[in-house]
């Protein structure tokens, strides 16, 4: 986002910039066309949980890394059932930066095909597919379907000039590497045309391009008369409109270099939110240069980096005046979304707490969006509890102390902060541990403010892999059981050596937090309790605990946490057999 320039004296729907790029100038004008057009998910389950995140995540940023300089990237992680194969592509008329754009925002969409181990998505300006075996030459299968719009049919006129620019997209894109954009006048009207873009994907050989765009053509057409039409195939990608959705072609000769000019333009939609929050953020503590930030992380080097999570990856670094921060390079960079970008920053920063990370502040005037922590040297609590040497640091009092920790920084988040807020990430990486091994919670990229007048939001699992992971184990379940047979010690951390202390007043205060976790997770929504009352529970060692009941059940299909008890959740799409990825809604409360 470029930085905001002082308004001067225009009219309302025109925009004045004066500046000098580094870009090409029809980055200016063009959209990733990021809006959702369909996901589809396998049928075939993961095999190894954690080896099949690994290789997912590792192969997402490979592919991440190509499109950034190509538009099109291939990448195959590992063998057998917990490889990851990944095409990734953007169609033809996109930038390079709004490929990106388009990029994270599929990547950001694809993990709700979890836990299953193939799925596609197509995004408006690109298509990304993942699966655990090669499908790169394949052009045709049971999947390829036509969408069609349905809100406004054509004459004959339109219809007409569909069909000839439809065929004409066709025929030119399999000797012009895949892609092809067609513009059609529609006779007897003064400026309608019909617009048809087409794009098979790079890895296939011009005769599988042509036959997979003779299959989508004969698909779309059956959209007539509706104005808009898109055939998604398994090799190519074709849509026909009577909007021109296309971006500008790059004019001939173009090439980056430094371009000195005042633009005069439609002001784009959305460029109001980005030029309030660069204005709020240059007038604020909270705001980074990004030359700073890059320089401070040394490039971004894997060598500062610290860790990765769904939302993005956390670098070290060290600013002018040594203070050492974390820095979070953020994958879904959208442009678009910077009145979202604006509101997270604002939840966060509105809160400070001892148990929680504290935030330095943001850049969103560079390429991408990135924020700023403070440092912690003892990264997170996962880097313990899952090693067999670090396990042993944490004896049963300091993890109780985390436990405490955490707990009083949720209670802060959903009772006493200004704006109650939910966290819905809280996880072992998600735990942040100071030089003296204190709970620091972290990484509010799902965090939303609760406000009082708005009880009903999505119940479902909202956060990285790893922990849809945790919950696809049942490890709640696998705990309730033993709880039920009396057999709890068996479910203990090993590197705890409980048996080493003589005192079973230890062992009764492990039992009694994993008692109050499993009220925490009761499939009665009112039988759980709150996060101040379960904080009173665990610090009065004394007080009677109820039995908890069952936990919910959860579907590892759609990551859903099922009360059947109280809330049966019911897709908005039942009938929609194509994707896995359903959308439930209940009451959904901070406790």
């Amino acid at each position: 986002m470029k930085k905001t320039i002082p308004s001067i004296p225009t009219p309302s729907v025109l925009l004045v910039l004066t500046t000098t790029l580094l870009l090409l100038l029809d980055i200016l004008v063009a959209e990733p066309r990021t809006e959702m057009v369909q996901i589809t998910c396998g049928n075939q389950l993961e095999h190894n949980s954690t080896v099949f995140i690994l290789n997912f995540i590792a192969t997402m940023e490979n592919i991440r890394e190509q499109m950034g300089t190509t538009g099109f990237g291939i990448a195959v992680t590992s063998s057998g059932p917990d490889a990851n194969y990944v095409l990734g592509q953007c169609y033809g008329d996109l930038s390079l930066l709004d490929c990106v754009l388009c990029y994270v925002e599929a990547r950001s969409v694809l993990p709700r095909c979890f836990p299953t181990t193939a799925g596609r998505v197509y995004l408006d300006g690109c298509f990304v597919r993942a699966q655990n075996s090669s499908f790169f030459e394949e052009y045709t299968g049971p999947e390829d379907r036509a969408l069609c719009g349905n809100t406004t049919q054509k004459d004959s006129a339109f219809q007409k000039s569909v069909r000839r620019a439809v065929l004409q997209a066709a025929s030119d894109a399999p000797n012009n590497n895949g892609y092809a954009r067609v513009q059609v006048p529609v006779s007897g009207t003064a400026n309608e045309s019909a617009y048809v873009l087409s794009d098979c994907w790079r890895t296939l050989d011009v005769s599988s391009c042509r036959a997979c765009l003779q299959n989508a053509s004969t698909s779309i057409l059956g959209c007539l008369p509706w104005s808009e039409g898109r055939a998604l195939n398994t090799g190519c990608f074709m849509r026909y409109s009577d909007t021109n959705f296309l971006n500008p072609e790059p004019q001939n000769g173009s090439s980056r270099g430094i371009i000195t000019t005042i633009i005069v333009a439609k002001k784009r939609r959305g460029s109001n939110d980005a030029e309030k929050l660069a204005k709020i953020l240059d007038d604020s503590s909270l705001n980074f240069k990004y030359s700073t930030l890059e320089k401070a992380t040394g490039s971004f080097d894997n060598a500062n980096k610290l860790g990765q999570g769904g939302f993005g990856t956390v670098y070290k670094g060290v600013l002018p005046d040594g203070r050492e921060i974390a820095v979070k390079r953020l994958f879904f960079n959208n442009k678009h979304r910077a009145r979202d970008f604006y509101n997270e920053i604002n939840i966060i920063s509105s809160v400070e707490h001892k148990n929680l990370v504290r935030l330095l502040g943001c850049s969103c005037s560079g390429p991408e969006s990135l924020l700023v922590y403070e440092f912690l040297p003892n990264t997170s609590l996962d880097r313990f509890i899952f090693d067999s040497i670090g396990g042993k640091e944490l004896n049963w009092e300091k993890r109780y102390d985390i436990i405490i920790g955490t707990a009083e920084g949720l209670v802060y988040l959903h009772e006493n902060s200004k704006n109650r807020i939910i966290h819905r990430d809280i996880k072992a990486s998600n735990i942040l541990l100071d030089s003296r091994l204190r709970a620091k919670i972290a990484d509010f990229g799902l965090a939303r403010s609760f406000q009082g007048d708005k009880s009903h939001i999505s119940t479902a699992i909202a956060g990285t892999l790893s922990q849809a992971a945790d919950y696809a184990d049942s490890i709640v379940t696998i705990a309730w059981k033993h709880f039920q047979l009396g057999t709890l010690e068996e479910f203990f951390d090993p590197n705890l050596m409980l048996h080493n202390y003589h005192d079973s007043s230890m062992k009764n205060d492990v039992l009694r937090v994993v008692h109050i976790g499993l009220l925490c997770t009761q499939e009665a929504q009112s039988l759980r309790p709150s996060m101040s009352k379960a904080l009173v529970m665990l610090v009065k060692k004394d007080g009677h605990l109820a039995a908890p009941t069952k936990p919910p059940f959860i579907d590892e299909k759609t990551m859903e946490l099922n009360d059947m008890h109280e809330n049966p959740c019911y897709p908005l799409n039942a009938s929609d057999s194509d994707s896995i990825a359903t959308v439930s809604q209940s009451s959904f409360y901070p406790r």
